[in-house]
């Protein structure tokens, strides 16, 4: 997550549990960062004028008066992905129908640059069946998004470690697991990682070249594979 995502985040946070506070710790967890760097962002909302204040005392913690900020009312093209994968495992249930028809609204007022990189991020997930409900390293979920070369350390099947620097191109969820796809350097050539068998990684500042993931590049059947949609 970038911090520009991360300052929204952490805005919408503290507005859930409006007026109880949430400690520094305790936000350092949630996004996987420093303490130090929770301070700097909160030191930045306030700054920028979202009134948050800090609670003494061993409960306490910063906390967002909720009467004075309103909740934004767009998603991000990250929240629309993460959106159409949850209802992607809605398919078959009563509220199918209804959740598409929600999305769909949302999308449809979305900024046209937020809206293409929606469908772009979209188009590089790939599904089997209902997808994976498995958690994913936070540097691995946002590393397609993000176009930055990856440096992991990977363990095969047989527990053998290896270090490789990948390109991320997309996503592949079966019921059990989620997979990064990307062109592995070590390898050369296209490669699926079990994000549960990442055991360190590391985002480089070089980016991601211009790589497409075609269908072929995935060895499953192709009707078996069902490529995320936000329609």
């Amino acid at each position: 997550m970038n911090r520009t995502d991360r300052l929204y985040a952490l805005v919408e946070e503290l507005r859930a549990v409006s007026p109880r506070p949430r400690s520094a710790r305790w936000l350092a967890d949630r996004f996987e960062v420093s303490t130090r760097t929770i301070e700097r962002d909160i030191g930045a909302l306030q700054e920028s004028g979202v009134p948050i204040w800090a609670e003494p005392g061993r409960t306490g913690g910063y906390a967002l008066d909720r009467a004075r900020t309103l909740p934004p009312v767009n998603l991000t093209p990250v929240e629309a992905v993460a959106m159409a994968v949850a209802l992607h495992r809605m398919r078959g249930t009563p509220f199918a129908a209804a959740a598409g028809t929600a999305l769909r609204k949302l999308m449809s007022v979305m900024p046209a640059a937020d809206a293409a990189e929606a469908h772009r991020l979209a188009a590089r997930v790939h599904l089997i069946g209902d997808g994976p409900v498995t958690p994913v390293p936070a540097a691995v979920a946002d590393a397609v998004r993000a176009r930055r070369v990856l440096r992991i350390r990977y363990a095969d099947r047989a527990g053998a470690g290896s270090l490789r620097d990948v390109e991320p191109l997309g996503y592949l969820g079966n019921p059990r697991h989620w997979y990064l796809l990307g062109w592995c350097r070590l390898r050369d050539g296209i490669r699926a990682f079990r994000v549960d068998r990442i055991t360190s990684v590391t985002a480089l500042a070089e980016r991601v070249p211009e790589r497409e993931l075609a269908a072929d590049d995935i060895d499953i059947p192709t009707e078996r594979v069902r490529r995320l949609s936000l329609v």
